[in-house]
């Protein structure tokens, strides 16, 4: 059972200003798996504070002060890296290997790459009499989601940290025993007080505080394009910067050459990969029609191939974070159905066996529609649906169809066709035949699924501002 009731404030670990707890889920035994203290405005502002007094010293530290905290704190998470793994496992339910090799693997990853980068940023910039400037914008909240914990927490952490900004991150209550590991190593790397502050709680009663906090500069968050639009709401008020990082439907274009029995089982691995929770999961393939039969037959396998177990048992995919979640994929599944879908792998249900824990049956739904609910909404679980096209032509607009735009995917053969392709879709991300995750690649959205970008050198810009010094050189003579 693991306790988390103090929160982390200026250095320090110390009790919330009113003492309320709520319990942390198990979802693959449905059984408590510990407790959180829920923080108020109160805390907020005391947080807030901490990192306003912290910055006017962290901004002004040196390249190499900032090196050295970073490389003390990816050594102080490679002691912890199996605590990390375990606890995300336990609190979000990943399986086993994927907390090992990618879930925890992602956070030490960002430290790692914001640390080569800082090596190398330039934050100067001489043009003509006149010096840019890149300076710290000042005290950040960050609020991160459940599905990638580390992954969203280091990503906004560790760029914040290296450009000079303090912070007062909130993370997902529904998964927090990893964000609680996480400031106990940035407390034993010496990470100075208040630059780094760690508050609990919900949206209501932190998220809403933070991102209307007059002394916060600016808001990074990871979620839901719903709750993307409170946060930006709230944070209007006193004209903060707000970063957003917010919902897809990925499109993932299945070209006529392709090689379809690696294409359609990649894609679908992709989406049963992390139960679905990944907001860039290609989650409506589209396959041309001439060949949806055969699509959907290699689909079926690669599915019903996916094995769905305990996170300690080696099962590919483990339970879904929460019987709210659980509840909202039952209902869309069966919307999928009702609107005339056709039912491939998996449907409504626990997959036969596991009746204790949040399981949901990797699924396939086929001849879809665009304008069918399934293809509109961002399911969030392990389903995937196959929509069909006859001109590529009309396979782009299907895939540019849609409010989100956080990734694309495009498969074939032939690679000019493949970048063309890419070159006209409106998402922030498009990965060619199965590419590898490039941690210095951006990653961002268009439209709905966000703004501002994150990963790589890109994500340092979000928390910088330019100052123009005129005059700051003799003209020339």
């Amino acid at each position: 059972m693991r306790d988390y009731l103090k929160f982390y404030i200026n250095g320090a670990w110390v009790d919330p200003a009113v003492p309320r707890t709520i319990d942390v889920i198990n979802p693959a035994t449905e059984g408590v798996a510990g407790h959180i203290s829920l923080g108020s405005a109160a805390d907020v502002d005391a947080a807030v504070k901490a990192a306003r007094a912290a910055f006017a010293g962290w901004s002004q530290t040196s390249v190499a002060e900032r090196v050295a905290v970073l490389e003390r704190i990816i050594a102080e998470y490679q002691k912890r890296y199996a605590d990390m793994a375990a606890a995300i496992t336990e609190e979000m339910g990943a399986p086993a290997a994927l907390s090992q090799k990618a879930q925890a693997a992602m956070g030490i990853g960002h430290l790692q790459t914001a640390l080569g980068v800082l090596k190398q940023y330039q934050f100067s910039e001489p043009r003509g009499t006149t010096l840019l400037v890149k300076e710290p914008i000042g005290v950040c909240a960050l609020i991160t989601p459940w599905n990638w914990p580390m992954n969203q927490i280091a990503c906004k952490v560790a760029p914040a940290l290296a450009v000079g900004c303090t912070m007062v991150l909130k993370p997902s209550e529904i998964a927090p025993f990893s964000a609680q590991i996480f400031a106990e190593i940035l407390d034993a790397a010496g990470v100075p007080a208040g630059v780094f502050n760690l508050v609990n709680g919900d949206g209501p009663g932190v998220g809403t505080a933070l991102s209307s906090h007059p002394e916060v500069d600016l808001v990074s968050f990871t979620g839901s394009t719903r709750a993307g639009i409170e946060v930006a709401r709230n944070a209007a008020p006193t004209v903060k910067r707000v970063h957003q990082e917010l919902g897809g439907k990925s499109p993932n274009i299945i070209l006529p050459d392709a090689d379809f029995k690696r294409a359609v089982t990649g894609g679908v691995r992709a989406v049963m990969n992390n139960s679905g929770q990944s907001c860039n999961a290609p989650t409506r393939m589209l396959v041309p029609n001439a060949r949806m039969a055969e699509a959907l037959a290699i689909a079926k396998e690669a599915a019903e191939a996916t094995t769905v177990g305990d996170p300690a048992s080696g099962a590919a995919m483990g339970p879904v974070v929460s019987a709210a979640q659980w509840d909202k994929i039952q209902t869309l599944i069966e919307r999928g159905i009702a609107e005339g879908a056709t039912l491939v792998a998996g449907g409504p249900g626990k997959p036969a066996g596991l009746d204790k824990g949040y399981y949901v049956k990797p699924t396939v739904l086929g001849h879809v529609n665009n304008q069918m609910t399934v293809a509109r909404e961002e399911i969030f679980g392990p389903v995937l649906v196959v929509l069909g096209y006859d001109t590529v032509d009309e396979a782009v607009a299907i895939a540019n169809d849609t409010p989100y735009g956080l990734a694309a995917y495009v498969s074939g053969t032939d690679p000019e066709a493949v970048r063309a392709v890419a070159s006209k879709l409106r998402a922030g991300q498009v990965g060619l035949n199965n590419a590898a995750p490039d941690l210095m690649a951006p990653f961002g959205g268009y439209k709905q699924s966000g703004n501002g970008r994150e990963w790589g050198d890109l994500a340092f810009h979000e928390f910088l501002e330019v100052k123009a010094i005129l005059g700051y050189a003799p003209k020339p003579a």
